[in-house]
């Protein structure tokens, strides 16, 4: 998959280079493969700053170092909670930029009751915040893994290219 999306990751270190900026990233059912496809390029300093895998709380907690009651009333696999992700993954890498997805990939109960094959990948940048969701009615874990992967790297490269 990482040499599928190659090209993709070129066009938007491109972009970020181009502005100079950089970005962090919170990669939830998407196991890493954000960050991985990221680092694919040569130079990935020039606009990676880090990130992580947000698989558990002590995760969430280590990562965003938000208080437990920030989430109160959200739950995985939205908007709000995305969102909240990707402003805190932006301000503790202290980046431009900053990519969260969260979402439920199948195989297993989501602990929030998310569906399988939802997810929902947020964006904030100097510029706004955007969203996106992905539903693919499935409970197939890695083809959702990989579907939420390029739902949000599309949805990255499509926000830097406006």
């Amino acid at each position: 998959m990482l040499t599928e999306l190659h090209p993709q990751a070129l066009r938007i270190a491109g972009l970020l280079r181009e502005r100079d900026e950089r970005i962090a990233v919170a990669d939830g059912a998407t196991g890493g493969m954000l960050a991985a496809s990221l680092l694919t390029v040569p130079g990935a300093l020039d606009f990676f700053v880090g990130g992580g895998v947000v698989y558990s709380l002590r995760a969430r907690d280590v990562l965003f170092a938000q208080p437990r009651d920030a989430y109160r009333g959200m739950r995985g696999a939205s908007e709000d909670y995305a969102l909240l992700q990707a402003r805190s993954i932006r301000d503790n890498f202290a980046a431009e930029w900053g990519l969260a997805e969260s979402g439920s990939v199948g195989g297993s109960t989501h602990p929030s009751g998310a569906p399988a094959g939802q997810s929902c990948a947020a964006l904030v940048g100097p510029e706004g915040e955007w969203t996106k969701m992905t539903q693919t009615g499935s409970d197939d874990r890695i083809a959702n893994m990989e579907a939420f992967t390029r739902a949000a790297l599309d949805h990255l490269e499509s926000v830097l290219s406006a």
